[in-house]
C-alpha cells in the first residue's frame, strides 16, 4: 500500500506532467514548513503544479491574483465598523442609537495553502505585507495578531524580473522562501501527453484530496525529528562560512539560510523513506535553497536557472555555490 507521500505525488503527477523533480521539491517544502517561490517563463504550468498541490491536500486553499492595484488589506484583511439599529441592544443604548462595533473580516492569507500568483507584478508595500505571515504564521492588524491555522504555506508564481510589468522582490521577501525553483520546458513525450490529455482542463477540475490536513501536521513533525548527525551539521556551517569568505560574493549565506538548508534535507531524507539525513540530502538542495539568499557582485541577472542546465555563468549564484561545494570536503 502506498505511503502519504507516494499518495500525493501520484495525485499531483495525474495533473503536472513531467518534471517529477519540481513536484518533489514543492512536497519537500511543505513538509518542511517552508514557502516556495516557482519563477518561470508564462505558460509552463507553474499555477497548475501549485494549484494540484493545494487540492491533493483536504485543507483551506485561497488564490489571490496579485496586480499593481492590490492594497495589503486586500490580502490580510480589515477591521470595518458594522452600523447596527440598537434595539434592544445589551449595551445598553437607547433604541434607535447605533449598537454598531469594530469587527475583523479575515483575508485570504487566512487559508492553510495560500496561492500568491504572480507575486512580482504587485508592487513593494503589498509584498512586504506578506512578510510576518510567511516568517511567523501570524497576521498583525490595528494592534492585534492573528495566528494562521496550520499547516499555513505560501506558494508564490512569478514570471522573470525583466518582463514587462513585473518589480523586483527585495532579498527580504527572497529570504522568507524555502526554496526558489524553475520548471524549464517540459520534454517532447511530456508535451505530446499535454497537449493529447489536457489535463489543466480535465485533471485538475476533478482532482480529489488524498491527505488530510492533520496527517501534513503529522508528517511536519515527523520532518523535525529526521537525525542530522552533527557532522552533517558541520558541512552546512562550512559551506555557509566558505560562501561568506567568497570574495565574488556581495552577501553569503545567512544563519537563517543554513537553518533552511538543513530542513530542506531533513525533508528530503523523509521523501526517500529515511529517518537520517546523507551528504546528498544536503548537496540536492544547495542550489534551490541557497541560490536566491547569496547576492554575486559582478553579476545581474536574477532570472532562476534550472539544475538541468549544461552550464551557469560564470559569477551566478549557482555557479559560485557549486564552486563552494567543491571546495568544502564532503563529509563520507
Amino acid at each position: 500500500m502506498a505511503g502519504p507521500i507516494e499518495l500525493l505525488r501520484d495525485n499531483i503527477s495525474r495533473v503536472f506532467l513531467g518534471n517529477a523533480r519540481a513536484v518533489d521539491q514543492v512536497i519537500c517544502c511543505l513538509l518542511a514548513k517552508g514557502h516556495v517561490l516557482i519563477e518561470d517563463v508564462p505558460g509552463v504550468g507553474k499555477t497548475v503544479l501549485a494549484t494540484a498541490l493545494a487540492r491533493s491536500v483536504d485543507c483551506s486553499f485561497s488564490r489571490v491574483q496579485l496586480t499593481p492595484d492590490l492594497l495589503p488589506s486586500d490580502i490580510l484583511g480589515v477591521t470595518i465598523y458594522t452600523h447596527t439599529d440598537a434595539a434592544g441592544a445589551s449595551n445598553g443604548k437607547p433604541k434607535g442609537e447605533d449598537a454598531g462595533g469594530f469587527s475583523f473580516k479575515k483575508g485570504p492569507i487566512f487559508a492553510n495553502v495560500v496561492l500568491a500568483d504572480e507575486i512580482n507584478r504587485t508592487p513593494p508595500r503589498t509584498q512586504t505585507a506578506l512578510l510576518e505571515a510567511m516568517s511567523e504564521a501570524t497576521v498583525t492588524i490595528d494592534g492585534r495578531t492573528y495566528p494562521l491555522e496550520q499547516p499555513f504555506m505560501l506558494i508564490a508564481t512569478q514570471n522573470p524580473f525583466d518582463f514587462e510589468g513585473t518589480y523586483l522582490l527585495p532579498e527580504n521577501q527572497l529570504d522568507r522562501f524555502l526554496m526558489r525553483i524553475g520548471l524549464g520546458y517540459p520534454s517532447p513525450t511530456d508535451e505530446a501527453r499535454v497537449l493529447s490529455d489536457r489535463p489543466a482542463d480535465t485533471e485538475l477540475r476533478d482532482l480529489r484530496p488524498v491527505l488530510h490536513r492533520d496527517d501534513v501536521v503529522r508528517l511536519q513533525h515527523q520532518v523535525d525529528k529526521v537525525r542530522l548527525e552533527k557532522v552533517l551539521i558541520d558541512y552546512i556551517v562550512q559551506i555557509a562560512s566558505a560562501t561568506r569568505k567568497r570574495e565574488d560574493l556581495q552577501v553569503g549565506l545567512s544563519p537563517r539560510g543554513a537553518l533552511a538548508l538543513a530542513q530542506a534535507a531533513r525533508a528530503t531524507a523523509m521523501l526517500d523513506g529515511r529517518d537520517y539525513c546523507v551528504p546528498e540530502d544536503i548537496t540536492a538542495n544547495i542550489l534551490p535553497v541557497c541560490a536566491h539568499r547569496i547576492i554575486a557582485k559582478a553579476y545581474t541577472s536574477t532570472r532562476v536557472r534550472h539544475a538541468d542546465d549544461a552550464s551557469f555563468p560564470p559569477g551566478s549564484p549557482q555557479a559560485v555555490l557549486l564552486d563552494v561545494l567543491d571546495s568544502v570536503e564532503s563529509p563520507v
